[in-house]
């Protein structure tokens, strides 16, 4: 496959390593650089205006030059399971088909679009978001084991909700049938492959986690699902490309004394690869749903925002409660500061121990980082395409600046970490930049061309 490469110099010798703007494969799919704009929560919901609301909201990036992008979280049954409000199922093939509106518009731009499944388990909205409990009464929590302690402790205070029902052996099979029907509407849509959300406390981290799962039968080994899952996949849906993220739960509390050590994180990444997953993407996260997923500051423009209080209140059940949360994120913020690139260690050492690509996200900023994190530096090749979050909040057209231009290499995302983009999201709010010196930022380079690109 014909590339570009560039040349660093490491312990005395010279290596080729790849540019960005490299091409790569996965699963069979070729992907125009290395450079993707990683799952975020959309918010498009699935009515009538879902697709358009999709196109408006990842067609930039594609149109930018982002070699691929990935669709947020996508729920894999019609009922239950959602971890945010107005998530865009792949249930039902009908609507997904409606989706193709959006692969169109990313193949028109020689970009190619994944898209991410889920199922929320004990993270789901019916154990967090009072209105939506009230409103769906009949929804249990599924879950892989009994909820451990420190959840139903939370339980019996109040701030959480239960009802959950254990799955059994059969059950856990019909739920990986769910993800296999989800992907072959995808690929029926024109997704060019799938990503399985396996960290941010949803179901698949809790099969991978020894905080959640205490099974006795097959599923007791988590890695056990992802394989039946992929399986399902192969049947319902061929070749499509597998994409798994993977937690090592190395930021959780003290209080947490079993949980999936970064060691542990490597060898899931190897057991996968052995099994057939196309491309592998390690994350450092928390056994809970918290701020070691985004990290950086306190987003106090968010939560003072009037417009998103009755939100707030509605999610959380009374004022005092959703101030609560607020306090526990300040508190957070603390302990989850920004640390660049946070996951490169974690993925490095993967990268040594498999075969397939290994996608890196999580605090990457600069061009520079980029460069040095594909193999262009003293250290070790850590990745081998880099992804961004929050900085295409920012910056839709990000990829604008960052690839085949001139001033590429001093090119430096304006997002300043603030989290002001992802609080609102639990009103059903869509993600976007709300900080006015970022946004006065991208006016300016807005006027300079800076988004313009061939």
């Amino acid at each position: 496959m014909p590339s570009k490469h560039f040349t660093a110099e490491t312990s005395n010798e010279r290596l080729d390593v790849p540019e960005l703007e490299t091409p790569l494969e996965i699963g069979g799919v070729e992907l125009p650089n290395r450079l993707y704009r990683a799952p975020l929560l959309e918010c498009a919901g699935e009515g009538p205006d879902a697709a358009e609301t999709l196109v408006d909201e990842l067609e930039p990036a594609a149109a930018a030059g982002a070699g691929l992008v990935f669709q947020g979280a996508a729920p894999v049954r019609e009922e239950g399971g959602r971890v945010a409000p107005s998530m865009t199922g792949l249930a039902d093939p009908e609507f997904t088909a409606s989706l193709s509106k959006l692969t169109d518009a990313v193949h028109d731009h020689g970009g190619r679009v994944f898209v991410q499944l889920d199922h929320g388990g004990l993270r789901s909205m019916e154990t967090w978001h009072v209105e939506y409990r009230r409103a769906n009464p009949e929804l249990t929590q599924l879950a892989v084991s009994e909820p451990p302690w420190p959840l139903r402790l939370a339980d019996r205070l109040g701030f959480l909700d239960f009802d959950v029902r254990v799955l059994s052996t059969e059950e856990v099979y019909d739920l990986a049938e769910d993800f296999g029907r989800c992907a072959a509407n995808a690929a029926d849509a024109g997704y060019d492959g799938v990503h399985l959300a396996g960290a941010n406390m949803g179901i698949l981290q809790q099969f991978l986690s020894p905080f959640y799962n205490c099974r006795d039968d097959e599923f007791g080994d988590g890695v056990r699902f992802f394989e039946v899952v992929r399986d399902e996949i192969r049947a319902r849906a061929g070749d499509l490309p597998v994409v798994a993220k993977v937690p090592a739960e190395t930021e959780s509390p003290p209080f947490v004394r079993r949980h999936l050590t970064a060691a542990d994180a490597v060898e899931i990444c190897a057991r996968l690869d052995r099994i057939g997953y196309d491309a592998l993407a390690p994350v450092r996260v928390s056994t809970f749903w918290d701020m070691s997923i985004v990290r950086g500051r306190f987003p106090e423009r968010a939560w003072r925002d009037r417009r998103f209080r009755e939100g707030y209140v509605s999610a959380f059940g009374s004022r005092w409660k959703a101030a609560l949360v607020a306090a526990a994120n300040r508190v957070e913020a603390f302990e989850y500061d920004f640390e660049p690139a946070w996951n490169a260690g974690l993925a490095r050492r993967v990268r040594e121990r498999v075969t397939v690509p290994v996608l890196l996200e999580g605090g990457i900023r600069t061009r520079e980082q980029m460069d040095r994190l594909l193999g262009g530096g003293e250290s070790p090749q850590a990745c081998d395409a880099v992804g961004m979050g929050r900085p295409f909040y920012a910056e839709p057209r990000l990829p604008a600046r960052l690839l085949d231009t001139a001033d590429a290499g001093r090119a430096e995302a304006i997002c300043e970490n603030c989290n002001n983009c992802t609080v609102p999201q639990v009103t059903g709010a869509n993600g976007v930049c709300r900080t006015p010196e970022v946004l006065a930022e991208r006016g300016e380079l807005v006027r300079e061309g800076a988004y313009e690109r061939d």
